[in-house]
């Protein structure tokens, strides 16, 4: 069985960071221990910080590699292997590809990219050429007409870990500005005043016909597999605790405080976006997720739309927090692992599966300069 030993690293376990050598026999972690190797065979990490392999629970990603520009649409299998490579490279070991099923008449390639993206994942994912291990996360749009049909094949796919339920309706949520709503449509689709105000009038009726009945559909579609479920850009301490009651235990990119905090409160895990610390806000307007993890309320960070955010969101959180960088890393690695019920992997302990990224930095900027994913090399 093949072992390697990594040497001369800082690394980062789950209570604290110690100067030390990990080996990995086959897929595993075989032993964590302090101080340095003097095996020819070690490979020297220089003093860089070793931690988990990141789980990404929620990436947009592979939308921008399938839409590079405007109108160019890419090859699906292409953008997909490219989409890997670019998680890989970001320390992303383990990612759950976060596939939109549904469109409110702005977002029409969605459905296409959704319909590929599952198709390349049976292709290619057990053929050795990603370089991450692919999951799916359904993000079902709650007030779609085509949300159900889109979900109904795919409901008992194995590779689905998670589904997360939304609204990107004109006036709740991410969107609860319908000034701002209507400014980014004009901008983004090239319409008019007009012609953004009547859609966003066709698109309220449509929610109040739909959504509540669409809901009670998808929870019962679902029940039997018993995934973890989360809800979407939660505005309010009341939908938390709603969600909360119908078993949806995750609130995933809460867009006030007031959300995140009640999510603590009730024992409702919260995921913030790793792009949010990094530009140092939210793109949308919404709270700061630097602001959430100075409160307490964060428990895991996803790349949302930038894989690379995610390391340095953790290096970030640790100076302009003040938490730890176990507790920082942790939010990257193990929450997320525990989140999606995949319990061997998060943590460099002995058995886990040998998922491991080495972070090193210019000045305050962390970059990875290799991953390992099952205890093999990939980037």
């Amino acid at each position: 069985m093949k072992e390697t030993i990594l040497t001369n690293a800082r690394l980062v376990l789950p209570a604290e960071v110690i100067a030390g050598t990990i080996l990995l026999r086959g897929d595993r972690i075989a032993e964590v221990q302090p101080g340095r190797s003097h095996l020819s065979a070690a490979e020297d990490l220089e003093g860089d910080h070793l931690i988990p392999g990141v789980v990404d629970v929620h990436t947009d990603n592979l939308e921008r590699q399938v839409l590079p520009r405007a109108n160019a649409r890419w090859p699906s299998r292409s953008a997909m292997l490219a989409h890997d490579a670019q998680c890989a490279a970001a320390g992303v070991t383990t990612v759950l590809d976060a596939l939109c099923l549904g469109d409110l008449g702005f977002d029409a390639g969605r459905g296409q990219t959704f319909l590929d993206g599952v198709r390349d994942l049976d292709a290619l994912g057990d053929t050795g050429l990603l370089k991450a291990e692919h999951f799916l996360h359904l993000r079902c749009e709650l007030p779609a007409q085509d949300m159900p049909q889109a979900l109904d094949p795919v409901a008992d796919h194995p590779r689905v870990l998670m589904a997360s339920l939304m609204d990107h309706s004109p006036g709740v949520g991410q969107y609860r500005d319908i000034a701002r709503y209507r400014a980014m449509r004009q901008r983004q689709m090239q319409l008019s005043e007009a012609e953004v105000t009547t859609r966003i009038e066709a698109l309220l009726e449509q929610r109040a016909r739909l959504r509540e009945p669409q809901r009670r559909w998808l929870l019962r579609r679902l029940a039997h597999r018993d995934l973890p479920l989360a809800s979407h850009d939660d505005d309010s301490a009341e939908a938390v605790a709603q969600n909360a009651e119908d078993g949806i235990r995750i609130s995933e990119f809460p867009v006030v405080m007031e959300a995140a905090t009640e999510a603590k409160r009730i024992g409702v895990g919260v995921i913030a976006g790793a792009p949010n610390i990094v530009r140092g806000g939210s793109h949308s307007g919404n709270v700061s997720a630097a602001a959430m993890i100075r409160a307490g309320t964060v428990d895991a960070l996803a790349s949302d739309y930038v894989p690379a955010a995610l390391v340095e969101a953790a290096w970030r959180s640790v100076t302009e927090t003040g938490i730890s960088l176990p507790a920082a890393v942790a939010m990257l690695t193990d929450a997320p692992a525990r989140m999606v019920r995949l319990a061997d992997r998060g943590r460099l302990e002995d058995g886990l599966r040998a998922d491991l990224a080495r972070v090193a930095a210019i000045g305050d900027l962390p970059f990875v300069r290799q991953v390992w994913r099952a205890g093999e090399r990939v980037a």
